[in-house]
């Protein structure tokens, strides 16, 4: 009996002459949980796409076989029939429709010609059960956490009997928690005898819970690991992946005296009247002169809010406090007056705020101070290709020239063009916000070799960060966050996991 429930062979797909797989061979067996991993833009997503029918058969060359057979998906409701479900980072769900609205959307149980709106109602429960989410399946999508309707994705994919269970990046955008919840499901549904394909850039998860890892590379098979066999570890991933040790993800920077007080926030409070409460509360918060200041917390602490309350309030909440830039107290009646002040905010969710997905890298780049590059309200076409490209050059935007759409590049290099756009500002001060969410150890590297030669420079760094090795290994202080409130400021060489997590959870 073949034990793959999935054989992909000599797959290769080309986008205008660019190669995105090249006779990549990938190799499922049932009931396993198999992590893909690689850089961005090594193909990972792609080759989901051409599994699932997103790119139809005839769009690119070698089999897939599934369960035995040789397919031909033209659409992705051919693989849906087969049993092969496949969830987005993104999650495509509709946020003004109920739970069970949205499990059953497009696969709704009907009775007669009519749907059965109480049995539908009755279904959804067992789903929810089967993934240990306790809500009511009439609330609306919109009033659930990202953790729970990560849960109601994946609810909606077993409702259609699902064989083969595709998640890219499922915990990108979830709390420890919430993760650990996640992946626990992801063991649940592997002893019910479904089938995972996992893809994501946290390595310590991928270790936690990978019976075997493949690893692509430039659109290429470098390996498949089996975690039977001890071949899976953090250093043998990370080599396969960008083709070189790394010794330590977080490069060393030359420590020095920081000077005086960039920015200073004192008794800060964020009232947010949509939400009706204070998303910051009393805050007293600084930071010096060439030093990086770390902010971390559980998902809706309100370290966001606190940034964005901070860059010019776009969110328009009532503010009460004071904040001194440079030692002058500021008012800042929109972004565009911190900007002028020397501040830039790269947003945690660079596709939805931060970049125009269907522009290119250089309009992105200059969006933020065109009238550096404009006179008598004109743009310098000329100036504005010479600025891009000399960020994509020091940033090492990989891409064909500055000319390619943002929408089009790996999240990796849409991370620094983000970063591009708020550099070409000049800030004295640049908050980051999760600037390594979603991408690959080896662009993360970058991003932190950036963040230390922008310190270098006299540049000053607010990072959030989720991640708490990333929040230790690149901040020299570090403020932990709970319900809006600072509970504790600790200088990285007295902070730990430990104590972090006890402040963040007081």
């Amino acid at each position: 009996m073949n034990p793959y429930i999935l054989e992909m062979n000599n797959i290769s797909k080309e986008f205008t002459g660019v190669k995105a797989l090249s006779n990549v061979n990938f190799k499922v067996t049932k009931g396993e949980i198999h992590c893909l991993i690689g850089e961005n833009g090594a193909g990972k997503s792609t080759l989901m796409k051409v599994l699932s029918g997103v790119y139809p058969h005839g769009t690119y060359s070698g089999d897939i076989v599934y369960e035995g057979s040789v397919q031909s998906f033209s659409k992705i409701s051919d693989s849906v029939k087969t049993g092969i479900a496949i969830i987005y980072q993104e999650l495509a769900l509709f946020p003004d429709l109920t739970v069970y609205e949205n499990i059953f959307a497009g696969n709704e149980v009907k009775k007669g010609s009519l749907v059965d709106w109480n049995q539908t109602i009755v279904r959804a429960k067992e789903m929810l059960n089967k993934v240990k989410l306790n809500v009511n399946p009439e609330v609306l999508i919109k009033d659930l956490g990202v953790g729970k309707q990560q849960l109601v994705e994946i609810a909606k994919a077993l409702s259609k009997d699902v064989k083969l269970l595709i998640l890219d990046e499922p915990t990108a955008a979830l709390n420890e928690n919430d993760s650990e919840n996640l992946l626990e499901l992801l063991r649940e549904l592997k002893r019910q005898g479904i089938t995972c394909i996992m893809i994501s850039h946290k390595l310590k998860e991928v270790i936690a819970i990978a019976d075997q890892v493949t690893v692509l590379r430039d659109g290429q098979t470098i390996c498949t690991l089996d975690a039977s066999k001890n071949e899976i570890s953090e250093s043998v991933i990370i080599k396969n992946m960008v083709g070189r040790e790394i010794d330590d993800i977080y490069p060393k920077r030359n420590t020095k005296e920081f000077g005086s007080n960039v920015l200073e926030i004192q008794n800060w409070t964020a009232y947010d009247p949509k939400l009706g409460r204070e998303v910051a509360k009393d805050v007293n918060l600084h930071v010096k002169k060439g030093e990086i200041v770390g902010i971390a917390g559980l998902m809706g602490s309100g370290r966001t809010e606190l940034a964005q309350s901070i860059f010019g309030n776009p969110k328009s909440y009532k503010l009460r406090g004071e904040l001194f830039m440079n030692g002058v107290r500021n008012t800042f009646r929109n972004p565009k007056d911190a900007i002028n002040a020397g501040i830039a905010y790269v947003t945690e969710d660079r596709k939805g705020d931060g970049l125009f997905l269907i522009q290119d890298i250089k309009q992105n780049t200059s969006v933020a101070n065109l009238n550096a590059i404009s006179a008598k309200g004109i743009i310098n076409n000329n100036e504005e290709v010479k600025i891009s490209n000399e960020y994509k050059q020091s940033l090492n935007i990989k891409a064909p020239s500055v000319e390619q759409l943002v929408g089009n590049l790996s999240g990796g290099n849409q991370q620094k063009v983000s970063l591009g756009k708020w550099l070409f500002v000049n800030p004295s001060l640049l908050i980051l916000d999760e600037p390594t969410r979603g991408i690959d150890v080896g662009a993360k590297y970058e991003i932190y070799t950036i963040m230390n030669k922008l310190i270098s420079e006299g540049m000053s760094i607010i990072m959030i960060s989720s991640e708490l090795t990333e929040v230790l290994g690149m901040s020299d202080r570090i403020y932990v966050m709970a319900e809006g409130k600072i509970k504790g400021e600790l200088p990285v060489n007295e902070a730990d996991q430990e104590k972090i997590m006890k402040l963040a959870t007081q």
